[in-house]
């Protein structure tokens, strides 16, 4: 896997074996960050990374100059591999950390004051369609916080009230939502 830009484009980090999960391709991740490019300064950005897996999102936006990105995962595995990751490919770490938490409890209980909120979560979990829901129920969210669900080709949440718009790269999908 590599990061695709910023100050760390090009380099190369290569998750271990224990990573069942499916990672976003460098295509999708090129394709939303060029949308986001054009949308955010991204040193003016908070960030909050959900079902982190390899981190790979996370690193895309702190090599982009975020000036704080979360990420968080369930599976502490995962945790210690990003933390581990993020530490060889930048020289500083006092603005990203990765947590090893429920991510719907973190939603539940946490402060959500983030510009940029990103989800993938395995396309084969029946909760992710209440994701959204989930989300937006948190009062703490920041007026006008971007939401970014990844999902399978198969879900559509253009019905939902947040709902903001839709790309899809290959068999995947990222749907936009905007807290109003």
């Amino acid at each position: 896997m590599r990061i695709i830009s910023g100050e760390k484009g090009g380099r190369i980090f290569s998750p271990p074996k224990i990573f069942v999960d499916r990672p976003t391709t460098d295509l999708a991740k090129e394709g939303l960050f060029n949308i986001l490019a054009n949308r955010y300064e991204f040193a003016e950005t908070t960030i909050l990374d959900l079902f982190a897996g390899t981190g790979s999102i996370g690193y895309e936006f702190a090599s982009r100059g975020s000036k704080r990105v979360v990420a968080v995962d369930i599976n502490q595995k995962y945790v210690d591999f990003i933390n581990r990751t993020y530490t060889s490919l930048f020289e500083d770490n006092k603005n990203f950390i990765a947590l090893r938490a429920d991510v719907f409890r973190f939603i539940e209980k946490n402060t959500l004051n983030y510009d940029i909120i990103f989800a993938d979560p395995p396309f084969d979990l029946e909760l992710t369609p209440n994701i959204p829901d989930i989300l937006f129920a948190n009062k703490t969210l920041k007026p006008e916080t971007l939401f970014i669900l990844e999902h399978s080709e198969n879900m559509s949440f253009e019905k939902h009230n947040f709902f903001h718009e839709q790309r899809r790269y290959g068999k995947l999908k990222f749907s936009f939502f905007i807290a109003k």
